[in-house]
């Protein structure tokens, strides 16, 4: 064997032996979980990419205005955010916990819960974390006219929101930059990382 054919292997090898613990994760516990600010695309990419691998897929919000009985928007007005991100975290447990009980799902969380500690040594621990990373302006023109997202309302705070989210979304284990509109290409993006 050349020394080049040698390096090579034992690049392989490593390669191999990096992504080793990840898939002994995915393996245990079968989550992936989509992190990243509001627009991203995370429900929308979650539900193809559960499609792809034959999972179940979950929207963390749809999951919290289900058990409320009432939008987002309207626990933020009536009951703050404090409230809000205890219900979100009971919400983000009981999927880890199923996840946990042998049901692989993708879940799409939304845009605060990765910001919360508990919830990150939670999600972190049982499965895999994925940030979709979306430029501020891709955002901005998705969010144009709505006015569901209360921490939207703002334009100012809004900007500062995305740029404080920054550091904590960089935990994630993976990023995956959003480099277009088209969420089939973030999906591909996803597939090739190297944990499955």
């Amino acid at each position: 064997m050349t020394s080049y054919q040698g390096k090579k292997r034992s690049a392989r090898l490593l390669a191999r032996s990096e992504c080793h613990p990840m898939v002994l994760k995915l393996k245990r516990t079968p989550g992936i979980y989509l992190v990243g600010f509001m627009a991203a695309g995370k429900t929308t990419v979650g539900r193809l990419l559960a499609d792809r691998l034959g999972w179940k897929f979950a929207d963390l919000d749809e999951d919290i205005e289900q058990a409320e009985g009432r939008r987002i928007s309207e626990i933020f007005d009536t009951r703050g955010e404090e409230e809000f991100r205890r219900i979100e975290h009971d919400a983000v447990t009981k999927r880890v916990r199923a996840i946990e009980r042998g049901c692989p799902t993708v879940v799409a969380l939304g845009g605060g819960a990765f910001n919360e500690m508990k919830n990150r040594t939670l999600l972190t621990e049982n499965g895999i974390t994925v940030w979709l990373d979306c430029a501020f302006d891709r955002v901005c023109a998705r969010l144009a006219g709505s006015s569901h997202r209360p921490l939207a309302r703002d334009g100012e705070k809004f900007a500062e929101l995305y740029q404080q989210r920054q550091s904590t979304y960089s935990q994630a284990e993976f990023r995956v930059e959003v480099v277009s509109d088209d969420p089939g290409d973030t999906v591909e993006a996803i597939l090739a990382l190297p944990v499955f």
